[in-house]
């Protein structure tokens, strides 16, 4: 249920959580705000396991590497660091101490440098979750043999994500979708549509909805390093 203005518990929570995400094609079966339901699904992971104030999921990001894909809407990279760096002025403004942005676009790139300068600046402490490092974790706590380099859009993890969170979002065709583009050095000059004609990119027929609970379990856990080091960097 929504929070409300009096619910004291939660708006003064030392710790808030930023989900972002993205609104872009995720090949023939998953939807375009895959993303985003990801980012939401890893905060209220969070959430159940931590006290911490959660905010609305941002649904728009920087996906123009996907920008020849019907559906994809992108914002800009000036834009999404100006949201962000907005909510941060005034989430210190009202005394948070801590924000952990939870992140599951890969494209958005300009965030690593929004936390950076944001840890220059004012009283409140900024972490963005989850690092490449946590991913390739989770996926082997859940058992995901893919890596994140080789099932990096559409494939073996996120579609185990939403068979565990949204399985009536998750179209027929998964099971035969797979694909690999290993070597994408150009990616960011020439986009998805050089490496992949359907929009995948990894191996989407191993994937779960028991790994996807337990790439989340594992994540909503995982956290609690970053959560401590923000609240009380010195302890």
């Amino acid at each position: 249920m929504p929070t409300t203005t009096t619910e004291d518990s939660e708006p003064e929570a030392a710790l808030a959580l930023l989900p972002i995400g993205s609104f872009e094609q995720h090949g023939p079966y998953l939807p375009l705000v895959t993303d985003t339901l990801i980012a939401t699904a890893i905060a209220d992971s969070i959430s159940r396991q931590h006290n911490v104030f959660q905010l609305p999921t941002l649904a728009f990001g920087c996906s123009h590497e996907h920008a020849d894909f019907p559906g994809t809407v992108s914002i800009s990279a000036t834009t999404l660091n100006s949201i962000v760096n907005d909510l941060i002025d005034s989430l210190n403004s009202q005394g948070t101490r801590g924000l952990v942005i939870v992140n599951a676009h890969g494209g958005n790139y300009v965030l690593s440098n929004a936390v950076q300068e944001a840890n220059t600046k004012g009283d409140i402490r900024v972490g963005l979750f989850p690092s490449r490092e946590v991913w390739t974790e989770a996926r082997e706590a859940a058992g995901i043999t893919s890596t994140n380099h080789d099932d990096m859009h559409a494939g073996e993890l996120e579609t185990s994500i939403l068979l565990a969170t949204h399985p009536g979002h998750v179209r027929d065709g998964w099971q035969t979708a797979d694909h690999s583009a290993p070597d994408r050095r150009h990616l960011t000059t020439v986009g998805m549509s050089a490496y992949t004609d359907s929009g995948v990119i990894g191996y989407p027929s191993r994937a779960t909805a028991e790994k996807g609970l337990a790439v989340l379990n594992h994540l909503g856990k995982a956290v609690g390093e970053l959560i401590a080091l923000l609240v009380d960097p010195h302890a």
